[in-house]
């Protein structure tokens, strides 16, 4: 069992920046893919940013490539999500998700789950 908890959300203005964190623990924390999804009210969750087990291997969604960076620190069992020029549309609950097994954007082959962490970006 992997447990999950994301920090960082808050209000920001457009334009602003945001750092979210995804803190694991209960398991060995680097065989597993990590990825940020995002939830707006009455949408499906949709992918964000993914990142290999050694973070060599990183995937964005095409509406944050080049604002969004994802990273993380296996001694430290964090995956982060560093966010600037955010855009009113970026608004949404995020959720990082862990699986074991390849990196992919597809939010039904994730095992685990964070609570969620609620991200406003005002105009």
């Amino acid at each position: 069992q992997v447990q999950l908890v994301e920090s960082g959300g808050g209000l920001v203005q457009a334009g602003g920046s945001l750092r979210l964190s995804c803190a694991a623990s209960g398991r060995t924390f680097s065989p597993y893919a990590m990825s940020w999804f995002r939830q707006a009210p009455g949408k499906e969750r949709d992918f964000v940013a993914g990142i290999t087990g050694g973070g060599r291997i990183t995937d964005y969604a095409d509406s944050v490539k080049g604002r969004f960076t994802i990273s993380r620190d296996n001694a430290k069992n964090t995956v982060y999500l560093q966010m600037n020029s955010l855009k009113p549309e970026d608004t949404a609950v995020y959720y990082c998700g862990a699986r074991l097994g390849v990196l992919t954007s597809r939010a039904p082959a994730y095992d685990y789950w964070g609570q969620g962490t609620q991200v406003t970006v005002s105009s």
